[in-house]
């Protein structure tokens, strides 16, 4: 059976408006909810701040810059590990009955080196050693946080973990811009690219969950995240290319998941028809030539991307439709 789920975020600037989206989820995505954020709250519940809160280890500190690594935690970093178990107590609460599987989104290893910044100056990016030490921070943060995930929301049986890398495509071009503005900084070989995003899909595996990645990023390098190891992979249809094709058709014949993003994640211009959606990609699996019954569970419909800058109307009915054409397949 085909499911749906969500990318991650959801449109709101409360936490009013968190509690709002995880009965959304609960409510419209039986099959497959997820833990919701909204990053319109602040920098502390946004991708990188949300991704430093699962980090362990390491400090960090809020700067006019941006995130900066620090030697102690400073008080937007503890904020936002406050502001993550606070939405993770919503989540409890309300998933109190629920059974099956569950999911989960955390920027991935790549990103925040891109988006954080030294202890004096510039991304991480830009050393070795630093982007290797909070790559396995991270790794070492995600097994901790599934943990507390599985004391938390007791019926679930599958915690999949989505790793985020929208930067994970400039990173491997050189296209990440040094603090000046100026220049580049110099791209990341492809074995070290995969190396750190291994490291985090093996501690999500080891400590019993299973690791998707998702970019909504054009050029992103998908065979790469393919040889990860990581058992699905989640990305906007309209930007993979020809030979992504193929990455994402071996994928789901060797029983790894697929997540389509066909549902816009913004309010559209003009309606959004179901079957015109559902007749999209039974046209894709068939230019593949795989059958929506022979990939079965393995195959989702989602949003293109997360729903953060979508209107709340338009959220809840993606979510819908999201669910019908996952249903209609």
């Amino acid at each position: 059976m085909t499911r749906a789920t969500g990318v991650g975020s959801m449109p709101g600037t409360t936490d009013a408006d968190h509690v709002e989206a995880t009965r959304l989820v609960l409510g419209e995505l039986p099959d497959l909810p997820h833990v919701p954020e909204v990053p319109g709250r602040g920098v502390t519940a946004a991708m990188t701040g949300r991704g430093l809160a699962v980090v362990e280890g390491l400090g960090a500190d809020l700067q006019p810059a941006g995130w900066r690594l620090t030697d102690a935690s400073g008080v937007d970093h503890r904020r936002a590990q406050s502001l993550l178990a606070q939405d993770l107590d919503t989540v409890e609460e309300l998933a109190q009955d629920y059974r099956g599987a569950f999911k989960t989104q955390v920027a991935g290893p790549w990103t925040l080196a891109a988006t954080v910044e030294r202890p004096r100056g510039d991304k991480v990016l830009a050393d070795h050693g630093a982007r290797r030490e909070l790559a396995q921070a991270l790794a070492e943060g995600v097994r901790t946080h599934l943990s507390d995930l599985r004391r938390r929301v007791r019926g679930v049986d599958r915690w999949i973990v989505q790793v985020d890398e929208p930067a994970l495509a400039a990173v491997v071009a050189g296209r990440v811009p040094t603090a000046s503005g100026f220049g580049r900084h110099r791209r990341v070989d492809l074995p070290e690219a995969s190396a750190h995003l291994e490291w985090v899909v093996a501690a999500i595996s080891d400590a019993g969950g299973e690791a998707w990645v998702h970019s909504c990023a054009p050029q992103t390098p998908w065979s790469l995240v393919a040889g990860t190891g990581a058992q699905g992979l989640s990305a906007d249809l309209d930007m993979l290319r020809p030979a992504d094709l193929d990455t994402f058709a071996e994928a789901l014949e060797a029983g790894r998941t697929a997540a389509l993003g066909v549902v816009p994640s913004t309010d559209p211009a003009a309606e959004v028809a179901e079957v015109r959606t559902t007749e999209r990609v039974q046209r894709w699996l068939d230019m593949l030539g795989l059958d929506p019954d022979g990939v079965g569970e393995h195959l989702l419909v989602t949003p293109t991307c997360g729903l953060a800058g979508a209107s709340a109307e338009w959220a809840g009915r993606a979510v819908r439709l999201s669910a019908a054409v996952a249903r209609n397949l």
